[in-house]
């Protein structure tokens, strides 16, 4: 086992499973509601650069609802209706990578306590198939206050999960957000590799860890 690991966190999006395949089967959906999520990604790029919230909805409610012309009132529903709520179906639908829940369940039998922390609500992904009870920790940014990769989620997370942060390793898809923010707040990283990265020998330095398969992964850090 890596030394000195006693926790392993996971992101969710893109990361345990493929997420061009939610792309494709919400393309439909996407257009439809084509102008909110122009303007909420605009909203969401202010959100990862903003400090620690109180109400981490009611700010974002506000800033959509100024991009929108709408009332805050008017914005919350929509991001909940339109994103957190109408988003549910299609994550449903979505099939891990090869080997993740076996990954999860060998962790455990090791003595590594497992958790996620996710930028989306981890409630929006189920029982995250089948494996929930397996968690020792399972934190939404938001939730919290903060997006990735600032710091202070990832602090909340080492807190929760009675670890020093060198203790925990961080499996993401993302070297900005996931890699540097858990890199930044003291925790080893490593990071998923995509198919058209694999295929031309693209590797991480600011990672511990670059894997290509939860496979790979298991047999790295066990």
């Amino acid at each position: 086992m890596i030394k000195g690991i006693k926790a392993v966190a996971f992101d969710i999006d893109g990361t345990l499973y493929p997420d061009i395949r939610l792309y494709k089967q919400m393309v439909f959906y996407f257009l439809k509601h084509l102008p909110f999520f122009i303007h909420y990604n605009r909203v969401r790029k202010i959100m990862h650069r903003t400090a620690p919230l109180g109400d981490f909805y009611e700010y974002q409610a506000r800033l959509l609802a100024e991009e929108m012309k709408i009332t805050p009132a008017q914005a919350k529903e929509k991001i909940h209706s339109i994103c957190y709520s109408g988003l549910k179906k299609y994550f449903q639908r979505m099939k891990p990578f090869k080997y993740v829940p076996e990954t999860f369940q060998q962790f455990k039998a090791a003595g590594l306590k497992l958790a996620i922390l996710s930028d989306f609500p981890p409630d929006q992904k189920g029982d995250i198939w089948g494996c929930r009870e397996l968690f020792d920790v399972i934190l939404g940014s938001e939730e919290i206050g903060m997006l990735k990769p600032s710091k202070y989620c990832f602090g909340i997370l080492a807190k929760e999960l009675k670890c020093k942060p060198e203790e925990i390793l961080y499996v993401g898809n993302s070297v900005k957000y996931d890699v540097r923010g858990a890199k930044n707040a003291g925790m080893k990283a490593a990071l998923r590799i995509p198919l058209n990265k694999q295929l031309i020998g693209w590797t991480c330095d600011e990672a511990d860890i670059c894997f290509k398969n939860y496979r790979q992964l298991c047999k790295i850090v066990l």
